[in-house]
């Protein structure tokens, strides 16, 4: 029995020694030449820094998008050259089990915007896995807002109940 407990100790703790820690400024690198690369409108370098089975969820109740129909839906706007630019005005990143998560404000063409994403190392690069924007809303305009879209959001829900 001591030998067991012994044996799962070991793995135990050589399994926790080998948990690199996460380089939070290489994390905040890559969303910035993430970032960089739609402003650019770089079609290859902004699609390189999402994994292989991204999601982006945008601004509309539509856009949840897997990385190939993003990739479809973004492609004439970099062909035009003409993405779109978001700067980070504020940013926290956070990191568990080798996963790092963060939220960020952003500057946009949309005013005030709110991004949170999942990235996770993929070949050798912090690669965006998850991504939500968000337009932030101040409170006191919340019920503006909410009668502007009432009408489109009943008619999609009743769309999204009927499946």
């Amino acid at each position: 029995m001591k030998q067991l407990v012994l044996f799962i100790l070991v793995i135990f703790f050589s399994s926790c020694a080998t948990q690199k820690a996460i380089s939070i400024p290489e994390v905040e690198q890559s969303i910035d030449a993430w970032h960089q690369a739609a402003s650019q409108a770089h079609f290859e370098n902004y699609f390189d820094l999402m994994t292989e089975d991204a999601i982006f969820i945008g601004t509309d109740a539509t856009e949840n998008w897997q990385v190939t129909e993003f990739k479809a839906y973004s492609k004439p706007y970099f062909d035009q050259g003409k993405a779109w630019s978001f700067t980070s005005l504020e940013r926290h990143v956070y990191s568990l089990y080798g996963v790092a998560y963060f939220d960020e404000l952003l500057d946009t063409q949309m005013g005030i915007c709110r991004g949170s994403g999942v990235m996770k190392m993929q070949d050798g690069k912090w690669k965006i896995a998850h991504y939500v924007l968000s337009i932030a809303v101040p409170n006191d305009r919340v019920s503006a807002l909410t009668e502007m879209k009432k009408e489109w959001d009943k008619n999609y829900i009743k769309q999204l109940q009927e499946h």
